[in-house]
C-alpha cells in the first residue's frame, strides 16, 4: 500500500514539473507552444475570449516572470545584508498582486483560480487588458500602453510620462510582442492543425 502510494506520488510529482517547468526559449512563441501545446490552447481560449492577442499575452508574460511559475519579486534587504519583506505580492507567471487577482476572481467566477497556473494567468491577463480598454479607452493592440496600465495600474496610468524606467519597460513590452506576432503568423497553421495532446 505504502509503495503504491509512493509510485502514485512520483508521478503526480512528473506531470507537475512538466507541466510547470520553463520553457526552453521563451523568447519564441512557435518554440513555447511547440513545447506547451496545452498553453496554446488557453492563451487561444483566452484571445477568444477577451480579444487580448496571444502576442500580448506572452509579452506580459515574458517581462512579468519569464515564464516562471513561481516566480517572486526580489526582499527588501536590512542594511543591504538581512532578506526582508518582498517588494510587493505579486506572484506567479503574470505576477498579479493579491488584492487585483482577488477582484479577478470575484469578477470572473473564477473562485479556484491560482496565479501559478498558466490557465488562470492567461484569463487574468485577457479580464485585465478588457478593464483597461473599458477604463482608458486603450485598444488591445497597443502592446505599449497596456503595459504601462498593466504595471502601474488604471489609477496611476495617468504619471507614467514622469518615469523613465516604466517607459523603456513598456518599449520592451511593444517590441517583444511584435516579435511574437511575426513568429506565431509562421506556426499558426501547425498549431490550429494539431488535435492530438500528448503530456
Amino acid at each position: 500500500m505504502i509503495r503504491k502510494k509512493n509510485i502514485y506520488f512520483f508521478l503526480i510529482l512528473i506531470l507537475v514539473s512538466a507541466c510547470s517547468s520553463i520553457p526552453k526559449n521563451t523568447a519564441d512563441g512557435c518554440s513555447i507552444f511547440s513545447e506547451r501545446y496545452l498553453w496554446y490552447k488557453h492563451a487561444k481560449k483566452t484571445e477568444q475570449k477577451w480579444g487580448t492577442p496571444i502576442y500580448l499575452q506572452l509579452a506580459i508574460i515574458k517581462m512579468e516572470s519569464d515564464f516562471d511559475w513561481l516566480a517572486k519579486p526580489p526582499r527588501h534587504k536590512i542594511f543591504k545584508v538581512i532578506p526582508y519583506r518582498r517588494l510587493s505580492s505579486s506572484f506567479g507567471y503574470s505576477q498579479a498582486i493579491k488584492g487585483t487577482w482577488e477582484q479577478y476572481k470575484e469578477e470572473t467566477g473564477n473562485k479556484y483560480a491560482t496565479r501559478a497556473r498558466f490557465k488562470d494567468s492567461v484569463d487574468f491577463i485577457g479580464w485585465y487588458t478588457n478593464k483597461t480598454e473599458k477604463i482608458l479607452k486603450i485598444s488591445k493592440n497597443d502592446a505599449f500602453k497596456q503595459y504601462v496600465a498593466y504595471h502601474e495600474g488604471w489609477g496611476n496610468y495617468k504619471n507614467y510620462k514622469k518615469k523613465q524606467k516604466i517607459i523603456l519597460l513598456a518599449k520592451r513590452v511593444e517590441n517583444q510582442s511584435k516579435k511574437y506576432k511575426k513568429q506565431l503568423q509562421k506556426c499558426s497553421n501547425s498549431l490550429t492543425t494539431r488535435k492530438y495532446i500528448i503530456y
